[in-house]
């Protein structure tokens, strides 16, 4: 996995699994000891990198009220993404993948569902609470992303662009 995470970071989707296996240390056949196919690896790689970023972003969550716990969900996801940009980079490569199955998205759905709640209590009462989950999901994801993008370009005021980002989405959202 950590070898298709960079072969993909670096090449993108249409990395050749050779890429991959000799990335990995290993021959292209012994890759397909553990995956049938490349969709599978990919397939395999989403889940593996979405359950790790959900993993992050509620690690230490604390019991708290809805801001509370939505402002450390943003701060452990800014942190993650920006520690980990060739796991960033790929997971949106494989966001957009039409190789990732429905079954795939259901998964990693149902493994995000700590995050999605702390959404659902931060939009109960606010602005937003009556749009389309999956629409007010996909504009925090655009203002995060953009935050992120925003701290590595200027990695001295990491925490003013998280904190700015942060507000920006309980304005949104809260």
């Amino acid at each position: 996995m950590t070898a298709a995470t960079r072969i993909i970071a670096a090449q993108g989707l249409g990395a050749a699994t050779a890429a991959i296996a000799k990335e990995a240390g290993v021959s292209n056949g012994s890759l397909f000891t553990y995956f049938d196919t490349k969709a599978d690896l990919i397939n395999q790689l989403y889940l593996e990198l979405k359950g790790e970023m959900g993993s992050a972003a509620l690690g230490g969550a604390p019991a708290s009220d809805a801001r509370t716990q939505m402002r450390h969900m943003w701060s452990r996801w800014m942190d993650w993404a920006t520690v980990n940009p060739q796991k960033r980079r790929t997971l949106a490569q494989l966001q957009v993948s039409d190789e990732i199955t429905a079954e795939t998205h259901e998964a990693a759905r149902l493994a995000m569902t700590g995050m999605r709640d702390v959404f659902e209590r931060s939009r109960a009462d606010g602005p937003m609470r009556d749009a389309p989950a999956t629409l007010v999901f996909a504009l925090c994801n655009a203002l995060a992303e953009a935050t992120i993008d925003y701290i590595i370009g200027d990695p001295d005021r990491a925490d003013e662009h998280k904190r700015s980002g942060f507000e920006a989405l309980w304005r949104m959202i809260g």
